[in-house]
């Protein structure tokens, strides 16, 4: 299966409470993520990470899954269509 390039949004609502749970996620993808972006946004209480990435559409799913899975986390992807 070929990489692709793509996205994830994350919005994180009590990052003190998940960022190490989120941490060892994102370590364990860390030779397909190219960049990370983290914002914390104080007045609602919650931060958002965009990370850019070069993956496989099962390891897309994989990555997404793992986060999807942490209590308070929201997660969304896409992968370019080439």
């Amino acid at each position: 299966m070929d990489k692709r390039l793509g996205f994830v949004g994350i919005i994180v609502e009590d990052r003190k409470k998940v960022a190490p749970l989120i941490n060892k996620v994102l370590s364990d993808y860390g030779d397909e993520i190219l960049a990370r972006v983290g914002v914390p946004y104080k007045e609602r209480h919650c931060c958002v990470i965009t990370l850019t990435v070069d993956m496989t559409t099962d390891e897309l799913g994989a990555l997404t899954g793992k986060l999807g899975a942490i209590d308070g986390v929201t997660v969304k992807s896409a992968l370019a269509k080439n």
